[in-house]
């Protein structure tokens, strides 16, 4: 698939503004596991800690969710001439959410 200049900046805008966001999404489940370590030198409530984390990690599967989806718009958007390495890349993304 071929890109015109207009269409090419919208998509390269477009796939910079989802890195931004997953950026942004790791720095601040960093910060809460920063909060975590220290709720735990603090000695904190184990309910407290275990809903901190619980939040991480609901915070880090959507991340996950982001980037799989980015990578099979990606796919999609610019298919490959190989019809089978195609099949093989929307394979390889879809794995990766049965994972989960």
């Amino acid at each position: 698939m071929a890109f015109d200049k207009y269409t090419y900046r919208r998509y390269n805008k477009s796939m910079k503004t989802e890195k931004k966001d997953i950026l942004n999404r790791l720095k601040r489940a960093e910060g809460q596991l920063r909060g975590i370590q220290k709720m735990i030198d603090d000695d904190q409530e184990c309910i407290d800690i275990v809903m901190q984390l619980t939040a991480v990690r609901s915070s880090i599967n959507r991340t996950m969710g982001l980037v799989i989806s980015q990578k099979i718009r990606q796919v999609m958007e610019t298919p490959l001439e190989d019809q089978q390495e195609q099949e093989e890349k929307i394979q390889e993304a879809l794995n990766l959410i049965i994972k989960k």
